[in-house]
């Protein structure tokens, strides 16, 4: 199901004209990271390896519509960063990603 997911987010940035080339490379590289971390994850806490997939397709989602809502960006952005926050600990790679993609994603501008 998460290799689905990823696909689909992977489909939708690169038809994405609100992204950059080099811009989506460089966000399929932290996708590859974010699904090694969450596989390692869904092994040990699987409801909240969920949680992350859901909140980075939401994102991804709003941040390659036609018409971008900056208010439904951060609210995404924040319920991602908010899945992880407890994890730093147990998981530091996983949330770097995470927060990598939040950052990413800002410096876009969305």
């Amino acid at each position: 199901m998460l290799k689905h997911t990823l696909e689909k987010i992977e489909s939708k940035i690169k038809q994405s004209t609100n992204i950059p080339a080099d811009k989506k490379k460089e966000y399929f590289e932290l996708l590859n990271e974010l699904n090694s971390g969450v596989n390692e994850l869904s092994i040990a806490e699987k409801e909240t390896a969920e949680s992350i997939k859901g909140f980075t397709k939401i994102s991804a989602h709003e941040a390659t519509r036609d018409q971008v809502d900056p208010l439904l960006i951060k609210i995404s952005l924040d319920g991602l960063s908010s899945s992880v926050k407890e994890l730093h600990a147990s998981y530091p790679k996983l949330v770097n990603t995470v927060n990598s993609i939040c950052s990413f994603l800002s410096k876009l501008g969305i």
